[in-house]
């Protein structure tokens, strides 16, 4: 008999799931644990294995397009079956669901002035402005014309400037006012380069939303507008931070990064200050006994957020070596649920990009995110001598129904003592 296969709901998050590959065709036969398709959630693409028998009589959803959770993905039953009334029972009832889940929803009362004014555009007032095509005799002898505004052509007659020498600032290379105004004769084979170059035409492309760009958007609202966020920035003095790095990295195989320091000291603060490793739940705050510590990783379509588990208990070797594996995980696609839940606090750096300073949005259900900038020399008199100092600044966004300012500035307080006194953070774990 033949029966349904819906969209699986592959991550705590995903509320669609994109076919990126099928790996049975119609007709075939299908056993339980068999591959049928690669669907690309909204954190990676993930296999999905058959756990129903039978032969795939119909594919709900083409390569490349979406399909909501427990949306119809594919029918099984035998072969030749005759499936098409079980497939229109099964879209009645998600049409009808689909109903009932609007009907719930608020009605807006009425459309949004933005609408309205999408829908009725407004009349060009001011025609005087408006781009004048003139023609004009190009410089290889055929016709061509070029946009102006009124007032520039007379200026150019004004002036006799020949605008075909002038390369227009306004909108689509029109040529206004101050074009004509800064004009010098003899700069035109000086700019040859810049015109052929130039786009003088409105043009773009769009690109589909892809599943995990949509999450992220959701979450980073819902966090942003929901959480209220405020921020807290200090310099931490790195100088014996570096200098340990390299010690580290001269007599041992691993290759320490500064953000492992940053995650070991982070891990190492927040079990003195249990109270910035929770979480909001509306009617209660849940205060984490654990230490999962999520490091924002970029990938092509945005940041996914793998959590390394227990950091406080981990060297930093054994630190390094998960992040990096993470890392290459994450830009293949390969992460697993598993890889990314459980953060009860979060690390983002673009020190590495030579960003010095900046505020991170929370990443939910954590109360707080730590913003890590890059590594800089700062003058510093010492001593009567005059030295380079290396600094980093870091921010930690905090949710204000979690975590209060003292709290917050007591946690960096800690963060920077760790990393400024490195033997001290070591001293906790060996290498």
């Amino acid at each position: 008999m033949a029966e349904v296969v819906r969209m699986p709901k592959m991550s705590d998050t995903m509320t669609e799931g994109v076919v990126a590959k099928w790996h049975k065709n119609v007709g075939d036969s299908i056993k339980s644990g068999d591959l049928v398709a690669e669907i690309e959630t909204d954190k990676a693409t993930m296999e999905f294995e058959s756990f129903q028998e039978g032969v795939l009589l119909y594919r709900g959803v083409d390569e490349g397009k979406a399909a909501p959770v427990n949306g119809i993905l594919a029918i099984l039953g035998e072969k030749g079956e005759d499936y098409k009334k079980l497939l229109e029972e099964e879209l009645a009832k998600d049409k009808e669901a689909a109903k009932e889940v609007k009907a719930e929803a608020p009605v807006k009362a009425q459309a949004k002035p933005e609408s309205v004014a999408a829908a009725n555009p407004p009349k060009q007032a001011d025609t005087a402005a408006a781009p004048v095509a003139m023609p004009i005799h190009s410089n290889n002898g055929e016709d061509a014309r070029i946009k102006a505004s009124p007032l520039a052509k007379k200026l150019a007659m004004e002036k006799g400037i020949d605008l075909t020498r002038i390369m227009g600032s306004g909108e689509g290379g029109r040529v206004v006012k101050r074009d004509v105004d800064w004009f010098k004769p003899g700069t035109f084979v000086a700019s040859q380069s810049v015109m052929a170059g130039a786009v003088t035409t409105e043009s773009y492309n769009e690109v589909q939303v892809s599943q995990m760009r949509k999450t992220i958007a959701r979450r980073l609202a819902e966090s942003k507008f929901t959480a209220p966020h405020f921020y807290l920035t200090m310099e931490i003095n790195m100088d014996r931070c570096m200098d340990a790095r390299e010690s580290i990295n001269a007599v041992s195989g691993s290759k320490i990064s500064f953000n492992d320091f940053v995650l070991k000291a982070t891990a190492a603060a927040l079990r003195q200050h249990p109270k910035v490793n929770s979480a909001w739940l509306d009617d209660r705050i849940r205060y984490n006994h654990h230490i999962n510590i999520g490091v924002a990783v970029a990938v092509e379509e945005g940041l996914l957020v793998p959590v390394v588990r227990f950091a406080d208990s981990k060297t930093l070797s054994q630190i390094s070596g998960e992040v990096r594996e993470y890392a290459k995980k994450a830009k293949d696609k390969k992460l697993q649920p598993a890889d990314w839940e459980g953060n009860t606090f979060t690390i983002s750096n673009l020190g590495m990009y030579g960003i010095e300073e900046f505020t991170a949005i929370i990443n939910p259900p954590d109360a707080c995110i730590l913003a890590v900038g890059s590594i800089k020399p700062v003058p510093e008199l010492k001593d009567g001598q005059l030295r380079n100092k290396h600094v980093m600044k870091v921010t930690l966004s905090c949710d204000h129904r979690v975590v209060d300012g003292v709290t917050g500035s007591e946690f960096l307080q800690t963060l920077k003592g760790f990393l400024e006194n490195p033997v001290v953070l070591l001293g906790q774990a060996s290498i």
